[in-house]
């Protein structure tokens, strides 16, 4: 493992958990957004916020401006997690916004190595292949006019402008991020993922084409487990998190019972009279 791969940090793991939960950050966001998840979801859920390069305690490496960067990096840092785990739990994947796509990157990569997730939990974004080049791309232009217009697609909230020392934090990783979402083109081909999708969204979040949504479903060879909405814009998350949490502990519950081993069928030859 080398310091420029994405990370979780070391948690102590519930003794009771049933299942791991590792989130993915929205664009400009940290592994922050997850902490209240920790405690808040253990003891049957081991919730492992991802702390990406730029932000949290990797300051000192450079953003990655590529989603398929990413997602290599982070399927590379949690095989090397899970292998290094006493307990050998089915993991879950979530990821909101831009972090539901990298999510889906991660798990395409896990995949393709032999070790894909138990469940994929996107929020907050259409599915890759629905996802079009912007008209305007903004992550080039100057930070009075990125963040001017990183607001008016609602990807911070306007109040962020009076918190000089947070946007000196949170420019360069937002301006990565939205590199790497505009950046960002699905590639067709490979196997479809053999895993459940859960697709969650805000009711009324302008960002999205809510009917794109189902289209999630064509991404898995596995019937999509639910399409939930929740009240609330874009960042409904924190506005209605118990309900959040109490849909992730359902789902994930599902993704954490055992799957039923298919009984051989018996030849003819050899079935009993």
């Amino acid at each position: 493992m080398t310091d420029e791969q994405p990370r979780t940090p070391p948690y102590d793991v519930p003794a009771d958990a049933r299942i791991r939960l590792f989130c993915f950050p929205h664009a400009g966001a940290g592994s922050g957004a997850y902490r209240p998840w920790v405690s808040a979801l253990a003891p049957g859920i081991d919730v492992r916020p991802v702390e990406l390069p730029g932000r949290d305690g990797r300051y000192a490496e450079p953003h990655r401006t590529s989603v398929t960067d990413l997602a290599r990096g982070c399927a590379t840092e949690l095989l090397d997690t899970l292998a290094t785990e006493a307990r050998n739990l089915p993991y879950a994947l979530f990821g909101h916004s831009l972090g539901a796509i990298v999510a889906y990157e991660t798990a395409r990569a896990l995949l393709r190595r032999g070790r894909p997730p138990a469940m994929l939990v996107v929020s907050g974004s259409e599915p890759p292949h629905r996802l079009a080049a912007p008209a305007r791309p903004c992550h080039r232009l100057p930070d009075d006019a990125f963040l001017a217009e990183v607001i008016r697609l609602g990807g911070t909230s306007p109040e962020i402008r009076g918190e000089r020392e947070l946007l000196r934090v949170m420019l360069p990783a937002l301006r990565a991020d939205f590199t790497a979402a505009e950046t960002y083109r699905h590639r067709p081909g490979g196997l479809p993922l053999p895993i459940p999708v859960a697709v969650y969204a805000g009711s009324e979040d302008m960002t999205l084409v809510q009917r794109h949504l189902d289209d999630w479903g064509r991404l898995t060879r596995v019937p999509v487990v639910r399409h939930r909405r929740f009240p609330g814009d874009h960042f409904y998350l924190d506005a209605v998190r118990p309900l959040v949490l109490q849909a992730l502990r359902h789902d994930l519950s599902q993704a954490a019972a055992p799957r039923p081993v298919p009984t051989p069928a018996v030849p003819l030859s050899r079935r009993p009279l």
